[in-house]
């Protein structure tokens, strides 16, 4: 069970130490969005599925309430929380669409979505990505490091250079931190 730990904890921090090198162009360009975004009066729009989704209600949560300092809140919205629009959406329009109808309903032109997927093959995800490119939203989306269809429709798109879900999760939740806290330093 220790070896099993250690090599956990030693797998996650090799992958943290690649990401700066690999992702930090992508890091500022994205983090400058958000900013410009919320100095416009837009608003961020997160999805994701299964622990991407947990990972948008996370993001969300840190923007709308605090991270690490007192300021003003950022209004930010997961797609994933609503049980009653997740469940209609998917019951008449299938669970292709569920992202995707929200943000026809919810997003306007300037917002930013943020899409989640570790495989970055996410249907949902995907049309939702699309959807806001046509109402003219910012589109950013991470992923893993394997380049799926997600890269194709994103504006800006963060790759955690790892192929492992766990390690691609683990990262996304530090993106989500570090993206914050870049946000909170700027215009907290």
């Amino acid at each position: 069970m220790l070896e099993t730990i250690q090599e956990e904890i030693k797998n996650h921090m090799v992958v943290a130490i690649k990401l700066a090198p690999v992702c930090e162009h992508d890091l500022v360009k994205l983090a400058k969005a958000m900013v410009d975004v919320y100095k416009k009066g837009n608003k961020i729009l997160f999805f994701g599925n299964g622990g991407s989704a947990a990972d948008a209600q996370h993001i969300t949560a840190d923007l709308v309430g605090r991270l690490s300092k007192e300021r003003r809140a950022f209004a930010a919205i997961a797609l994933t929380s609503n049980t009653s629009n997740l469940t209609a959406i998917s019951n008449d329009y299938g669970f292709d669409r569920v992202f995707e109808r929200q943000v026809e309903a919810l997003a306007t032109k300037g917002d930013l979505l943020i899409g989640i997927s570790t495989s970055g093959k996410s249907v949902n995800v995907i049309k939702a990505l699309q959807k806001g490119k046509e109402m003219g939203c910012i589109c950013a989306g991470l992923s893993g490091q394997t380049k799926g269809p997600m890269n194709d429709c994103a504006d800006i798109m963060i790759n955690v250079p790892s192929e492992e879900v766990t390690r691609i999760q683990e990262m996304h939740i530090l993106v989500g931190h570090v993206l914050c806290l870049a946000v909170e330093k700027e215009l907290g």
